[in-house]
């Protein structure tokens, strides 16, 4: 840290950060992080969600982890919880598919069948 503006700009970063894991929101995207999901890349695909959020200066998106979803071998997994909707869960979600999955579920409402495991109740 060389001065007080990088001391602000880190507080501020820190904030939007924290504010992307809790409180109430009208989306919710859950990240297996499990060993087997971590194995498998779940810490750049949650990496990848939460630039995603930042770049379309989203702030009705919340990302949290979660542990093992109990499907290794479809990791890395997420959940996506949207207000009034069937939670759907999507399998081997790398970087190139959270960006699809992204740009077409979470702003545009549309299920990406090609990552869909399973779609929940509501």
């Amino acid at each position: 840290m060389k001065n007080l503006e990088e001391l602000r700009m880190m507080r501020e970063k820190v904030k939007r950060d924290l504010a992307l894991r809790t409180g109430q929101h009208r989306i919710k995207i859950v990240v297996g992080m499990g060993s087997c999901g971590i194995a498998a890349g779940a810490r750049d695909t949650m990496n990848e969600l939460l630039d995603l959020i930042e770049k379309n200066h989203r702030t009705d998106i919340m990302v949290t982890a979660s542990g093992c979803f109990g499907f290794c071998a479809q990791e890395p997994m997420i959940h996506v919880y949207v207000d009034d909707q069937r939670p759907v869960t999507y399998r081997n979600v790398d970087i190139d598919a959270a960006r699809l999955i992204f740009n077409e579920h979470i702003l545009n409402n549309r299920v990406v069948e090609q990552y869909l495991f399973s779609k929940g109740k509501k």
